[in-house]
């Protein structure tokens, strides 16, 4: 299922600041059960794979973390969309509608059996 790691790896981003711009601030583990519940459990990411992107999207100042003491020794990461994310987002967003637009049009030109030779 190599196809499938790719396909994910490459909405994964997408996903985090989809997720953070509509929900409001979470955490890591929480935008993982998010998509996986609300995904009907088509799609699964790993809470390792979320805090990769996390990392990658904090280092590009898109987000930012703040801790929350959750209970008496526990403390919880929670992050934040910044308005580069929001900028980034909208990018994504638009690629992504271009993307199926463009797929789409392709795979109604095979359907009709459309050659352009």
């Amino acid at each position: 299922m190599a196809y499938k790691n790719t396909l994910i790896t490459g909405i994964t981003d997408f996903l985090v600041l989809a997720i953070l711009k509509s929900k409001g601030d979470c955490y890591a583990y929480e935008i993982s059960k998010y998509i996986t519940s609300e995904s009907n459990e088509l799609l699964s990411i790993s809470p390792n794979t979320i805090y990769t992107v996390m990392y990658k999207l904090e280092n590009e100042q898109m987000i930012s973390e703040y801790s929350v003491l959750v209970r008496k020794k526990r403390t919880r990461i929670y992050y934040h969309i910044e308005s580069d994310g929001e900028a980034y987002l909208k990018e994504l967003q638009h690629d992504y509608e271009n993307m199926i637009s463009g797929m789409s049009a392709i795979f109604d030109s095979l359907e009709k059996g459309d050659t352009h030779e």
